[in-house]
């Protein structure tokens, strides 16, 4: 199976490899969404910054997931109360909706602000999103009850989709405009202190941060035993204009999900659990068994007939301790970001941006309340 995201519809901006030793204020491991977002902030912070990637821009998770925004924890706003409380589960939602505004600002062209739909698979998930909607209104937060041709669930307006290639791409530009050097097809094979050893070159910086997702626990072995990496699949159709998906639809617990894009194709992700032993540290390559789950889901719950023109897959990381995500100091002068448990096309862009700040200027508010446990 071909192994091509839906979203490569243009070529990626082109960087070099690194070739030589350079000194830099910080480097930066990892071009994804996260990581741009935090060499964005660097630059606005006013230092200078190197970024590398092993493969290409947004070639991770950061390109080839479902392309939605939502705003919160990946748990559902309810368990998140429960696990850290009203106070914090609530500021941490309302700054994920203020970077989904952000984003929206910034790259009008490539987000759309249509909503999310989380739409109940049983009756216990219908008594959950109840719950989920209860807490909700009892934080002030926008969430309205949802029936229609997609099932009963919650409609959230504030959630939205996106092009997650289009936007690392336009990151990548801004950051290169700034003054960073981006370097691409140049992996980190080591980090000693705060100096990274590539293939055929060497960075020395005063602060490392790593902003990888899927493989985090290998590049920084603190985190082993934390962190797991496992294997997300998605597919998706030539433009179907049998069916109309208004918004981004999220159901079985989030395992599965889906949208359709403006020209009519049908992206389509989940099914992880239905074949968990093999998905955990599994290669980034569509399986036939995930491959077909899927497709069951295309033709009948969804009821498109339209061809799958795109199969792929991506690496993301987990955490099987705690609902946050990895955001902190590991060692002296160097910084982890990620393990956002399959959302971190939101949370991701605000703990690169609080990463920035705690590691140049010491200010760790944000990234204490988004990574501390």
């Amino acid at each position: 199976m071909l192994n091509q995201p839906v979203w490569a519809d243009i070529p990626p901006p082109s960087f070099p490899s690194l070739t030589d030793t350079i000194a830099t204020d910080v480097c930066v491991i990892g071009l994804g969404g996260s990581g741009l977002s935090c060499i964005y902030e660097l630059l606005a912070i006013g230092v200078s910054v190197v970024g590398i990637d092993a493969t290409t821009v947004g070639g991770g998770a950061a390109g080839r997931n479902g392309g939605f925004l939502l705003a919160g924890l990946a748990a559902f706003y309810h368990d998140a109360v429960a696990a850290i409380g009203w106070e914090r589960a609530a500021t941490i939602y309302r700054l994920t909706v203020a970077e989904i505004e952000r984003m929206a600002a910034l790259m009008p062209n490539i987000v759309r602000r249509v909503g999310s739909l989380r739409i109940a698979a049983s009756p216990e998930e219908e008594a959950d999103c109840r719950a989920q909607m209860q807490a909700m209104r009892a934080s002030h937060l926008p969430v309205e009850p949802y029936r229609g041709p997609e099932g009963e669930g919650l409609f959230i307006p504030t959630d939205g989709a996106f092009q997650p290639l289009h936007r690392c791409f336009w990151l990548a530009e801004q950051a290169q405009r700034g003054g960073a050097l981006l370097f691409t097809h140049t992996p980190a094979l080591a980090i000693t202190d705060t100096t990274v050893d590539c293939p055929n070159g060497r960075i020395h910086a005063r602060y490392v941060i790593v902003a990888v997702d899927g493989g985090l626990e290998r590049l920084l072995p603190e985190l082993r035993g934390t962190v797991r990496t496992a294997r997300l699949q998605m597919l998706a159709t030539a433009p179907d204009p049998h069916c109309t998906i208004p918004r981004p639809v999220y159901t079985r617990w989030g395992y599965d999900y889906w949208q359709q894009l403006p020209d009519g194709r049908i992206a389509l992700g989940g099914c992880r659990d239905r074949f968990a032993a093999a998905e955990w540290d599994a290669a980034p390559e569509p399986s036939q068994p995930v491959q077909m789950a899927l497709e069951h889901i295309l033709r009948e719950r969804i009821g498109s007939r339209a061809a799958i023109a795109y199969r792929w897959a991506a690496q993301v990381s987990y955490r099987a301790d705690s609902i946050l995500p990895i955001a902190r100091q590991v060692r002296h002068g160097v910084w982890a970001i990620g393990a956002y448990n399959g959302t971190g096309n939101v949370i991701g862009a605000l703990c690169g941006r609080a990463v920035a700040h705690a590691a140049v200027r010491g200010d760790t508010e944000l990234l204490d309340l988004l990574g501390r446990e």
